[in-house]
């Protein structure tokens, strides 16, 4: 048997389906940095992000048996993350109107022409804060936004250490919160997560 570094993610997949946990440790190491970079993105805090990919790789272990990848791995775990995410904002909505917005999220074929005109409104109030930052602060949070770059992945494409990725993302991340602050952050959070 070749090592599991070697195998495709499919096969992976079929092999953790009988319980292999090298195959299981594999998908981890391939996958995990880059979805707790995404999580943590979209969630401020790297705590938050660190339990929801352990969730997720916990609730991936215990179904491990029944586990049906449809599309390619790294497609279903990135969704996978995003309802984690989801249920994480929903948990902490003390307004009940952002938990609506939420549920929008949730059934995105359900949004109303409204609720797109409001998401296209933030999107372009977010748009004209990042224009606030210096080049390459935006480029790293948008490696990090639109490619889902993890942190060690976007250091190296930019040639800079982790910190300064970090440190960058942290920046731009402050920045957005003070600048939309008025819309409120879950609103942000709802643009965010339905692209």
């Amino acid at each position: 048997m070749p090592p599991s570094t070697a195998l495709s993610d499919q096969e992976l997949i079929l092999l953790i389906r009988k319980g292999d946990r090298a195959a299981f440790t594999e998908v981890y190491k391939r996958y995990a940095e880059s979805l707790a970079g995404f999580a943590a993105s979209k969630l401020y805090d790297l705590d938050d992000a660190r339990d929801i990919l352990h969730d997720l790789f916990v609730k991936l272990w215990e179904d491990r048996f029944t586990l049906t990848v449809n599309d390619n791995l790294r497609s279903f775990l990135f969704a996978a993350i995003r309802y984690k995410i989801i249920d994480k904002i929903r948990r902490n909505v003390t307004r009940q109107e952002y938990d609506v917005l939420l549920q929008a999220l949730a059934e995105p074929q359900a949004n109303g022409v409204e609720q797109q005109l409001d998401a296209k409104e933030l999107q372009r109030l977010v748009d004209l804060s990042l224009e606030q930052l210096p080049a390459k602060t935006k480029q790293i949070y948008q490696l990090s936004r639109n490619e889902h770059l993890s942190v060690t992945e976007i250091a190296k494409r930019l040639t800079l250490s982790e910190q300064t990725v970090k440190n960058q993302l942290s920046i731009t991340l402050k920045h957005l919160r003070q600048e939309i602050a008025g819309l409120g952050i879950l609103a942000l959070m709802m643009d965010w997560l339905a692209k």
